[in-house]
């Protein structure tokens, strides 16, 4: 009797681990599915939706580092609970806790078939539409596969059987383990190489500060010669403690990386940076995070009139800063119709 009891009740151990193999499950799968997506996206970027454009955002590649790093933690733990959670089930379950099981094996049958559906759906819309892409084939694909996987996954959990042929739960186990590795760690490879490694990331990041604080030191020498009709000679004229303008230093200057300034004629100098990669440059998508052309409003007679931001870098940079590794020299010359002085207040 003791033991019919015990059969019969609810195990806390068996349900919460079931429950974490749910979040997990989830978590993991919509993680990978949004990480391949967006890593589909960089690296075929729909020119019909996209810009050609000079720089680096940072904030461009946020589609990707969110995904990234809740696929790195929450995979493996995934990957032990379902360890765990076979292994209760080898053990022996009560009668309660076999119901979870059964239910949530449905569940996520439920689910795998949804998304395969709902995927297949999106396929015909798009193909009617004509905006068939290799990026949206190759998403297809992968949500197939992926949500296929699933499915044979759990059935085979349930029923024992794969494609109407009964093997042994350890090598299926096994088998679907080390297809999930195989995949998970390709897709985080693949994603690295789109995105670049961390210390390539920093590197784009020390020259993206570059090529601002090289933008903010020519907008004070401009304006320094349109208010005194003449260049500066040293960068220490354009410091204002009135304004609170300092001058920007290179993010690297413990190591003497530093920025020069050289005056050239009358109204023209040039501006020296020493950069660690190339500029990077190529289709960025309005919607992937960062370079998004914005309509800015401009009046033609009393017609407002909507023109789009030529200028494909937030900051307003373009190819009139484009570099490459090393020391970099960036000739300028002042238009003074462009640019005129400012007029002078005249004494009584």
């Amino acid at each position: 009797m003791e033991n019919t009891t015990q059969k019969a009740s609810l195990t806390p151990k068996f349900f919460f681990v079931s429950l974490g193999v749910i979040v997990g499950l989830i978590t993991s799968v919509s993680s990978f599915l949004i990480l391949l997506f967006e890593t589909l996206n960089k690296r075929f970027p729909d020119v019909l939706n996209a810009t050609y454009q000079y720089g680096y955002n940072s904030s461009s590649f946020d589609s990707l580092r969110a995904p990234l790093a809740t696929l790195i933690i929450f995979f493996p733990a995934f990957f032990i609970l379902s360890y765990f959670w076979r292994k209760f089930a080898k053990v022996g379950l009560g009668h309660i806790d076999t119901i979870i099981r059964k239910w949530m094996i449905y569940l996520i049958l439920f689910f795998a078939s949804i998304t395969i559906i709902i995927d297949l759906v999106t396929l015909v819309q798009y193909f009617v539409a004509g905006e068939i892409t290799n990026r949206f084939i190759f998403k297809v694909l992968g949500t197939i596969i992926v949500a296929a996987l699933i499915w044979f996954y759990y059935y085979f959990e349930l029923t024992g059987y794969v494609i109407g042929i009964k093997i042994w739960k350890k090598k299926t186990g096994l088998l679907f383990g080390l297809k999930s590795i195989i995949f998970v760690l390709a897709l985080i490879t693949w994603s690295f190489v789109i995105m670049g490694s961390p210390a390539k990331q920093r590197a784009l990041r020390f020259d993206d500060r570059r090529v601002s604080d090289l933008q903010s030191i020519q907008s004070q020498v401009i304006n320094y010669w349109q208010q005194k009709e003449k260049l500066p000679a040293t960068l220490s004229e354009i410091a204002n403690p009135i304004s609170s303008f300092a001058i920007p230093v290179d993010p690297e200057f413990e190591k003497g990386i530093k920025y020069e300034y050289n005056v050239t004629g009358k109204m023209s100098f040039e501006l020296c940076g020493t950069f660690s990669l190339p500029m990077p440059k190529g289709w960025q998508e309005y919607n992937s995070g960062g370079g998004v052309i914005r309509p800015m409003s401009t009046t033609v007679g009393t017609t407002d009139v909507s023109v789009p931001n030529v200028y494909p870098y937030p900051s307003g940079t373009n190819d009139s800063w484009d570099h490459q590794a090393g020391r970099t020299c960036f000739a300028r010359t002042i238009d003074k119709d462009l640019y005129p002085p400012y007029p002078k207040i005249l004494k009584n």
